[in-house]
């Protein structure tokens, strides 16, 4: 396995929607296998194909507890769709591995159910809750070229935004105030 290249903000790629996988064959396996080394090393609980450049309707998902001897329970989600969401709704703090270092809390349904193909091949459908189905709908965003930050108000999407485009220019990583800076 490889580890992939993340792309950030500002990269135009991250807008762009991403292409249906045509077939399931050994090649999109091992891409998908790299795609969760990527995401278990950055460390993160969820990466889209196009987060690391490549176009193509992909995730990869692991909301498992991160304490060290906790089984690794993957998802892999080919073509995703979400086909129903729950009227309830639920904020969490997101973030994003193409958006380091920066989190703001995002109101979603609480519930969805998604339509896939699974790393076989197989057309499944599942209902989730809670955190996994937060972290389903915002890869399904990006496969559809829509960020986290595409919920914030338009002033705050633009600050994180000139952040990241100046610090591409100056090669300096960009710098938010955390929430225990904005209490102080």
């Amino acid at each position: 396995m490889a580890k992939l290249d993340i792309i950030t903000l500002p990269d135009p790629k991250l807008r762009l929607a991403s292409a249906p996988v045509e077939r399931v064959d050994d090649e999109l396996r091992r891409f998908m296998d790299d795609m969760l080394e990527t995401m278990y090393e950055a460390p993160g609980i969820g990466l889209a194909a196009i987060q690391v450049g490549v176009p193509r309707r992909v995730v990869t998902i692991d909301v498992s507890g991160r304490e060290e001897g906790d089984a690794k329970t993957p998802l892999f989600l080919i073509n995703p769709e979400i086909v129903a969401s729950t009227d309830d709704r639920s904020v969490y703090e997101e973030g994003c591995l193409s958006i380091p270092d920066y989190y703001a809390e995002v109101e979603r349904p609480a519930g969805v159910r998604v339509r896939y193909l699974d790393r076989d091949g197989k057309q499944q459908e599942m209902n989730a809750e809670g955190l996994l189905a937060t972290c389903i709908q915002h890869e399904v965003d990006h496969l559809n070229g829509t960020l986290f930050i595409d919920y914030l108000s338009r002033l705050k999407r633009e600050m994180v935004i000139r952040k990241f485009v100046k610090a591409a220019k100056s090669g300096i990583k960009p710098e938010f105030k955390s929430r225990a800076d904005e209490k102080a």
